[in-house]
């Protein structure tokens, strides 16, 4: 990223506006480029990330106006190539695409089929998770039958966007009526892919259905351990990936799952190394004893003081080993930034505790300085 812009700054900027509007010049001479690109600058500067796909999205329209039958054909003439067919992850895509998506919502909810054709083209050079959100809402049976037949389409980004499109908890997605369970049969069959890009989404997506039924995840990757449709390493990395929710939580079930013994037998102790500063860092180390070679998920949990006196506790991986000899030694270096954005830090009273393998061992008491 480059140093002293924004995200949406680089994702939707005059250059990226530019090059939208030469290609819909190109697929249809009458376009107004120059008008088009004057009404999206016009705004977009004072817009958030969201917003300015909407806005683009409605400049389109504005320029490009009538019904997804008419403009349909414009759209799929100006696509680009599909992304490389010859990668399998880390390529989502260019993200001036995605008011494309948002303009096929705004007009398509009357032409179901016509806009999951188009949008399976989009979505091959920017995924559509987000717009095809409306259309699982206005005809779900129709999208689910759709997607079946995408489960074994050509591109991974059409895979994918079979379990990206269908997760119930998609950051910046429109929420679903789909109940847990509806999506399960495309994850059945879309958990063997052979791409990283998808069963990626396959895991994601079973991690937001533990934060509702944990037991129906490990129901189900359990199910596909003993299919063997896909390699044992991938669907490991799969099930640590899809579980690293209930892990943080301690669950014990999962920790089974993923090889931990919640009831292991194993001592703790913590040494705090110097004072914590409010941008400085809070140091510690971790000393571990126990069985010879047993297995540990080490994590630590800091409780913060927010204000108005209450607390909120932020769990951090720390380390996955055994104890050879049965001892196990770690340090640790937590950055206390004092100018994050998201999560502003207090002065005062904090917990430092360590949990092995879920449970809580060891926890001490430091004071947060400013």
């Amino acid at each position: 990223m480059a140093q002293g812009f924004s995200l949406k700054d680089q994702l939707f900027n005059a250059e990226k506006v530019r090059f939208l509007s030469d290609l819909f010049l190109d697929a249809e001479p009458g376009f107004d480029a120059s008008a088009f690109q004057a009404q999206v600058m016009s705004r977009l500067p004072e817009l958030e990330l969201k917003e300015r796909m909407a806005w683009i999205a409605t400049c389109l329209q504005q320029a490009l106006p009538g019904d997804l039958p008419t403009v349909a054909p414009v759209i799929l003439r100006a696509l680009p190539p599909p992304l490389d067919p010859a990668r399998s992850d880390d390529d989502f895509g260019d993200f001036i695409f995605a008011p494309l998506g948002e303009w096929v919502a705004s007009i398509g909810l009357d032409h179901v089929d016509l806009s999951l054709d188009v949008l399976e083209e989009l979505t091959q050079r920017f995924s559509m998770e987000w717009a095809i959100r409306p259309f699982l809402n206005q005809a779900p049976d129709g999208v689910l039958e759709r997607m079946h037949d995408w489960c074994t389409h050509g591109s991974y980004h059409v895979r994918r966007l079979v379990s990206e499109g269908t997760r119930p908890r998609l950051p910046w997605g429109q929420g679903i009526g789909l109940g847990l369970t509806d999506p399960l049969p495309l994850l059945d069959r879309l958990h063997g892919d052979s791409t990283r890009y998808v069963t990626r989404s396959v895991a994601n997506h079973l991690n937001d259905i533990t934060k509702k039924d944990p037991g129906l995840v490990l129901g189900r990757l359990d199910k596909w351990r003993t299919e063997a449709r896909q390699t044992t390493a991938e669907l490991d990395w799969m099930t640590s990936h899809a579980l690293r929710g209930l892990v943080k939580a301690g669950h014990p079930e999962a920790m089974k799952m993923l090889g931990f013994n919640p009831d292991a037998d194993v001592a703790v102790t913590i040494d705090l190394k110097s004072q914590a500063r409010i941008g400085g860092a809070l140091e510690f180390s971790v000393g571990l004893s126990g069985e010879d070679e047993q297995l540990v998920l080490v994590d630590y949990i800091i409780h913060f003081q927010r204000p108005g006196g209450k607390t909120s506790a932020k769990v951090h991986k720390l380390k996955q080993a055994t104890l050879t000899g049965g001892k196990l030694n770690l340090d640790k270096r937590h950055k206390l930034k004092g100018d994050a954005t998201t999560f502003k830090l207090v002065p005062g009273a904090h917990r430092l505790e360590v949990q092995v393998n879920g449970n809580i061992r060891a926890g001490v008491d430091f004071e947060l300085l400013a």
